[in-house]
């Protein structure tokens, strides 16, 4: 609990209350070494909901979201679900303390106790599933029984990695993270991704506080983000900062300070 965690800074930035004093104090400092960041986080909330609500009105009923982070309401599984009621959703992540707060928050029986070394199971009607496992291995992801149970990779899925592939470091290979994961997929499944980038300022003092936390935030430029869609086609408007991504209200005041890109793509 003394080092910040990335999951409980979005959290207490979003002005939620799981998090810790160690949180609250890096959250903060980003938001002092990045004044825009309430703004871009909840843009970047808004770009989930709104790319959700798009793939499933596109009639694809599965998503697989990896790095999900602390629930916070309204949840990708009740965004999907407002659309098409039998939407299938796995939650993943990497965090124990992340998947026993989304098991009591979704009701889902199974192992997904701090102590478990993969995960949870489904729950009673099959539909969901909360999974403990490191996006840095997508080939454990993608062969964990849950994801399995729930996820029908003959049909297509909506593939999440929502501000999640900037706590990847080169070292971990963003891109072929994503190339696994995308070849698992089939023709007709989507990748929904947001990323950080320090294209619009200096943020070397927002890098040194994830410094002091459990991961560490690795910014990356367009085109460093936009090769993480290879195989896949952009959807209009493309790679774009998040309040500007098919924004259903005007995006708010200093929306061209967000430091986060945005897209939707699309499997052939």
């Amino acid at each position: 609990m003394g080092r910040p965690h990335p999951a409980r800074i979005y959290d207490y930035l979003l002005g939620g209350t799981d998090n810790h004093e160690a949180d609250r104090r890096a959250g903060d400092e980003l938001a002092t070494a990045a004044p825009e960041v309430r703004i871009g986080l909840r843009a970047n909330r808004a770009f989930l909901h709104r790319a959700v609500r798009h793939v499933v009105g596109e009639g694809v009923e599965q998503i697989l979201d990896i790095g999900t982070g602390l629930p916070t309401s309204p949840n990708v599984h009740e965004t999907a679900r407002s659309i098409a009621p039998r939407t299938r959703v796995v939650h993943v992540d990497n965090d124990p303390f992340v998947v026993t707060r989304t098991d009591a928050l979704l009701g889902v029986r199974g192992n997904g106790s701090p102590t478990a070394p993969t995960g949870s199971g489904s729950g009673s009607d099959g539909t969901t599933g909360v999974v403990l496992a490191d996006l840095r291995d997508p080939g454990a992801v993608l062969d964990h029984p849950v994801v399995r149970r729930v996820i029908d990779f003959d049909r297509p899925v909506a593939l999440l990695l929502a501000s999640v592939l900037h706590f990847l470091t080169g070292s971990d290979e963003p891109g072929r993270v994503v190339a696994t994961l995308r070849d698992a997929l089939p023709a007709g499944s989507f990748l929904v991704l947001s990323h950080a980038t320090d294209d619009f300022a200096d943020r070397s003092a927002a890098r040194a506080v994830y410094g002091r936390a459990t991961a560490s935030l690795n910014l990356r430029s367009h085109a460093e983000v936009e090769r993480l869609f290879d195989g896949f086609t952009l959807l209009d408007p493309g790679l774009v900062q998040a309040p500007f991504w098919r924004p259903d209200a005007p995006p708010p005041a200093r929306s061209r300070e967000v430091g986060i890109y945005a897209g939707v793509a699309r499997k052939s």
